[in-house]
C-alpha cells in the first residue's frame, strides 16, 4: 500500500503542476483578453466619434463587438484548458438550436435592435414613451434591451422586439412640444379680459415660446362656467417648468383681476 502511495504521488504532483500552470493561463489570459477587448471597443468608440456617428449607433456597435470578442475569448480560455472546441462548436451549435427553438424572442430582440439603430426613431438622450406606456429617457439601445431612466429616477430595462412592435412617442424629436392646461371661469366672467390676462402672463413665462404663440381660446363648457384653453409652447426639456408655472400663472393672475371662484349652478323643475 506505501508502494503503491510513492508511486502515486509524483502523478499527482506532476498533474497538479500541469492543472496549476493552465489554470494561471487562463487567468492571464482573462485578464489580458478583457484589457484587449475594452482597448478594441475603446478605439472602435473613438473612430465612430471622429466620423461624427449618432451616440446610439456607437453604443449598438460596441455592444455587438463586445459579446462577439468575450465568446472568442471564452472559446480561447476553454482551448487552454485542453478543451476540443470543434467539439465545443458543435455542442453550442446544437444548444443554440435548442435555446433558438425555445427562445426565438432573443432572435427577434436583436433584430430589432438592429433595426432600430438604423431605422432611428429615437436615439441616445431622447425622451419617448414606447412598449404601450413606459416613458422616460434613452440611455441605451443595447443588442437585445433597451434601457430607459424614468422621470422619477427609476433604471427600466426592455426587449428591443417590445419597443419596436409597439408604438413609440418620441417627445424630443421636434423642436418643440405643446403644454395643455384649462382654466375654469365662472358664468359672469369676462372671457375676453380672461383671456387677454392669461395670453400676457403665460407669454412672461420663462423658457415659453413666443412662436408658435400661446394659445387661449375658449374650449368647453360646464356647468360652473366657460372653460379656457391654456396651451404655452416650449422645448421638452422645459415641460414641467412651463407646465406648473402655467399653473401659477392660471390661479393668480385670474385672482389678481378679481375673477369670482366658479360655482356650479342646476336649476331643478318645479314638480307638476
Amino acid at each position: 500500500m506505501n508502494l503503491d502511495i510513492e508511486k502515486l504521488l509524483p502523478i499527482l504532483y506532476e498533474k497538479a503542476i500541469s492543472l496549476g500552470g493552465k489554470l494561471l493561463g487562463v487567468i492571464v489570459l482573462w485578464i489580458v483578453g478583457r484589457a484587449v477587448i475594452g482597448w478594441i471597443k475603446g478605439l472602435l468608440g473613438k473612430s465612430l466619434r471622429i466620423r461624427k456617428t449618432d451616440p446610439t449607433v456607437i453604443s449598438y456597435a460596441e455592444s455587438v463587438l463586445s459579446v462577439l470578442l468575450n465568446i472568442l475569448l471564452i472559446a480561447s480560455l476553454l482551448g487552454v484548458l485542453g478543451v476540443e472546441t470543434t467539439s465545443l462548436a458543435g455542442l453550442l451549435a446544437a444548444a443554440g438550436l435548442a435555446i433558438g427553438t425555445a427562445w426565438g424572442g432573443l432572435l427577434a430582440n436583436f433584430a430589432a435592435g438592429a433595426f432600430m439603430t438604423i431605422l432611428r426613431p429615437f436615439k441616445k438622450g431622447d425622451f419617448v414613451t414606447v412598449a404601450g406606456g413606459l416613458t422616460g429617457t434613452v440611455e441605451e439601445i443595447g443588442v437585445f434591451t433597451t434601457t430607459l431612466h424614468t422621470p422619477d429616477n427609476i433604471r427600466v430595462t426592455v426587449g428591443n422586439n417590445k419597443v419596436f412592435s409597439d408604438v413609440i412617442h418620441n417627445f424630443s424629436a421636434n423642436p418643440h412640444r405643446r403644454v395643455d392646461r384649462t382654466a375654469q371661469l365662472a358664468h359672469d366672467a369676462d372671457h375676453a379680459q380672461a383671456i387677454r390676462i392669461l395670453k400676457e402672463a403665460v407669454a412672461r413665462i420663462p423658457n415659453v415660446l413666443q412662436s408658435p404663440a400661446p394659445d387661449v381660446e375658449i374650449i368647453d363648457f360646464t356647468l360652473a362656467g366657460p372653460v379656457l384653453a391654456v396651451r404655452p409652447y416650449c422645448h421638452n426639456d422645459h415641460y414641467w417648468q412651463v407646465y406648473f408655472e402655467t399653473n401659477r400663472a392660471i390661479r393668480e393672475e385670474l385672482g389678481k383681476a378679481g375673477f369670482s371662484v366658479p360655482e356650479q349652478h342646476v336649476h331643478l323643475a318645479p314638480r307638476p
